[in-house]
């Protein structure tokens, strides 16, 4: 899964580099769409992220994401941040994602009801 990003001046963490919160999030979101992208519901389990370089506000990045195992209901995947310019890798990631059934969303709004 490939996806060009761009972080917006309000992600800001530092003077003209990106919160780790929003790179972690972009991560999240690049590892979790590699599966949408193939049909399969899933939900992050574990998401470890490798802030590698800061990450620039304004400029074209490249995120890519790929599956590298599975196992039962665990799908494995990594993903890397890169600069578009020079392909410089600014951060990586490895997630274990869980599938889950259709009612997923469902059972969890009947769960919070309950609370």
């Amino acid at each position: 899964m490939v996806s060009e990003v761009v972080c917006p001046p309000e992600e800001e963490g530092g003077p003209d580099v990106a919160h780790g919160g929003w790179t972690a999030s972009v991560m999240d979101e690049l590892v979790g769409h590699t599966l949408v992208l193939r049909n399969e519901l899933a939900v992050t389990g574990t998401l470890t992220v490798k802030f590698v370089k800061p990450v620039p506000v304004g400029w074209d990045l490249v995120g890519r994401a790929w599956i590298t195992a599975r196992e039962g209901r665990k799908v494995f995947v990594s993903a890397t941040l890169e600069l578009k310019s020079s392909g410089a890798i600014l951060a990586s990631a490895d997630a274990v994602m869980v599938k889950r059934p259709a009612d997923h969303f469902t059972d969890h709004y009947r769960w919070l009801e309950e609370q």
